[in-house]
């Protein structure tokens, strides 16, 4: 059953008309809110007749509500093509995860700034969902969502999740999104298996693409900000580390994120002679959907280490 809670903002409001209407209001019997119907309260005191999910990125907003179907409303904290290693939440954001009947989170420190409110929200008793307590994580590594099987993973463990925060059955949504990530899985691996065996070593703009390469083969030399946020700092010393392993493993091509700064990458593809590639490693498609994404991040990938192998 959907949970009811007001925020505190609502009660007080409430408790004022209640105040004003004085033994009229007391007996009355037609009083709105949660009872019987199953409805809960939104972060303004209305009632809603769905369960309402709140996802902290995007991406993982988008494999949340293929899994939960029409069984929930399914919100999002963070813009599209956000850093979601900065982004700091305003107070509506902060009164949507208070009010949520279940907050999703990826984990693993990629949602840095949230966490005081997350917490918070779980101290007020919303349930909190781990995305990266279900997968076979990489030390430190947050990117889970490069690879279409760890997402089946979370997926599989979405069910029960939402049914005992919310007492939807998810069960045959979840089931047929486990089936469809099954295909994409599938049909990526095909996509990389055209790439030559010389051709694997890639350097990455940060260290988000991992889970990928664990999974399909491919190994990584390095990465232009050693550092699993976007953020990190760019010594010359590791900069000139980097070029060398490159030149070793024969590197021809650099994949940097879309939204991160160029200059260092520029220089160092020039050096080496490479090829530099963007991809939105953490941004939905137009269509906002995840099957769309991982299959665009894929093939561009593979094309182009494809084209490059000699």
């Amino acid at each position: 059953m959907v949970r009811a809670r007001l925020a505190l903002g609502a009660l007080l409001a409430v408790l004022v008309v209640v105040a004003a209407l004085g033994v009229a209001a007391c007996g009355s019997s037609g009083a709105s809110g949660t009872g019987a119907s199953g409805t809960g309260a939104s972060a303004d005191g209305g009632a809603r007749e769905r369960a309402v999910i709140v996802a902290t990125t995007p991406i993982l907003g988008a494999i949340v509500r293929d899994a939960v179907g029409d069984a929930a409303d399914v919100r999002v904290l963070m813009p599209n093509g956000g850093d979601p290693h900065e982004w700091r939440p305003s107070a509506k954001d902060v009164a949507e995860l208070q009010s949520a009947d279940l907050v999703m989170q990826n984990g693993l420190g990629l949602e840095q700034g949230l966490q005081e409110a997350i917490s918070q929200a779980r101290d007020d008793g919303v349930p909190v969902f781990t995305a990266t307590d279900h997968v076979a994580v990489r030390p430190g590594d947050p990117h889970f969502w490069t690879d279409p099987s760890q997402v089946a993973k979370v997926v599989a463990a979405l069910p029960a999740a939402v049914r005992a925060a919310t007492g939807a059955d998810i069960a045959a949504p979840a089931a047929k999104a486990g089936k469809r990530l099954a295909a994409l899985d599938a049909e990526i691996a095909d996509d990389f298996a055209k790439v030559p065996e010389t051709a694997r070593n890639v350097v990455t703009g940060h260290e988000s693409l991992g889970y990928l390469a664990a999974r399909y083969g491919l190994a990584l030399t390095g990465a232009v900000t050693p550092s699993l946020s976007s953020q990190g700092q760019v010594s010359a010393a590791h900069l000139k580390q980097l070029e060398d392993a490159m030149s070793r493993a024969g590197v021809r091509v650099v994949f940097t994120e879309t939204g991160l700064p160029n200059a260092v990458a520029d220089a160092i593809v020039a050096q080496a002679g490479a090829t530099l590639v963007q991809l939105g490693t953490e941004a939905l498609p137009d269509d906002g959907t995840y099957a769309t994404y991982i299959r665009e991040l894929a093939r561009r990938m593979s094309s182009a280490l494809a084209n490059t192998g000699g």
